[in-house]
């Protein structure tokens, strides 16, 4: 977990809660929890009818949400007011919207729990709100994690709910969903609510439930092409070409690329351990193997030609200098470049 969310996360089960919250940052998925757990457990049930307003930024201004924050709580320790979207209040990026949201945070009305949740990115740190807000607020910052942090994440997520998690499952899930934590929270409780208490996560329970092919899916035809195998290769492009629905081309394409280009750039490193190769790439451990095998099949020189081919596949999908062929036709071609 995210040292940040943690603290916060610590502090509020403790039941220690800061007048201002700001969370902010491309990484939603601990934004969202710790506001859930704020609008979940600051007040009881009978308190939060009177005491508890969620809004959404792009339907309130700075002093809407702010008209919320000075009121008193009626019959209650405290009143909560949660923002979601923050991002989208229509003057808070404006010098007086700005104002309005600093001097009420350098002088909060202590009976009131405010959280911003601004999402996708954080404050402007060139304005004096965002240059200020880290000092007056309980304010953090959420990065996108690397991938290399991923299956700490699942194993700490699926041990929380009871479950284990074991290599085969981190492998699949680190390389099929990535790091977007909120959608990998999602792929695990789908997992987990299909198995008994307790039980351990493998890849085929992963993929069964998550709707990947056993034989034919993108990490298979990651291995065919790091093998050179064209036979294998070719069986799993006829697959996606009879199922385009399930296996579209685009985010096949995206995949390959950002394989290539990692591998592009282990190609020029001194050290090519395993080790070294998480470290430079921010990879998962279990990915390491992968590229450590494709480095013994393609030189560097080979390699910028496969991310050249990746390229011309890309715009020739989204209709720059293609023919009258399909996206089978396509990947087919696509395929048959980067093996030879």
């Amino acid at each position: 977990m995210d040292a940040a969310a943690k603290k916060i996360l610590t502090a509020l089960k403790a039941g220690k809660y800061s007048p201002v919250y700001v969370l902010q940052g491309e990484e939603t998925y601990y934004i969202d929890l710790i506001a859930d757990y704020i609008e979940e457990n600051a007040l009881s049930e009978s308190e939060k009818g009177f005491n508890q307003v969620v809004v959404y930024g792009k339907d309130a201004s700075v002093s809407t949400i702010l008209t919320h924050a000075k009121r008193y709580p009626m019959m209650a320790e405290r009143q909560v007011v949660i923002v979601r979207e923050a991002q989208e209040i229509p003057d808070l990026q404006k010098e007086m919207g700005a104002k309005l949201m600093l001097d009420y945070v350098a002088n909060p009305t202590p009976s009131t729990i405010l959280v911003l949740c601004h999402k996708h990115k954080a404050l402007d740190k060139r304005r004096e709100l965002g240059k200020k807000i880290d000092k007056l607020t309980l304010s953090a910052v959420f990065k996108k994690p690397y991938e290399s942090q991923l299956p700490d994440f699942i194993l700490t997520y699926v041990k929380e709910k009871g479950y284990e998690a074991d290599e085969g499952a981190l492998r699949v899930l680190c390389e099929y969903v990535g790091n977007d934590l909120k959608r990998l929270a999602n792929e695990l409780d789908k997992v987990m609510i299909a198995l008994p208490a307790g039980d351990t996560l493998t890849a085929d329970k992963v993929m069964v439930q998550v709707g990947i092919s056993r034989e034919y899916n993108i990490f298979e035809l990651q291995k065919a092409l790091i093998k050179r195998d064209p036979l294998q290769a070719n069986k799993i492009v006829n697959y996606f070409e009879s199922n385009t629905k399930k296996n579209p081309l685009i985010p096949a394409v995206a995949f390959l690329y950002s394989f290539y280009s990692k591998l592009l750039v282990a190609s020029t490193a001194a050290d090519k351990s395993d080790r070294s190769l998480v470290s430079l790439l921010k990879i998962s451990p279990y990915a390491a193997r992968d590229y450590s095998s494709a480095l013994q099949y393609y030189s560097t020189p080979q390699l910028v030609n496969c991310i050249q081919s990746i390229s011309e596949a890309d715009l020739k999908i989204k209709g720059v200098n293609a023919s009258a062929v399909g996206e089978g036709q396509i990947l087919r071609e696509l395929v048959y470049k980067l093996i030879h």
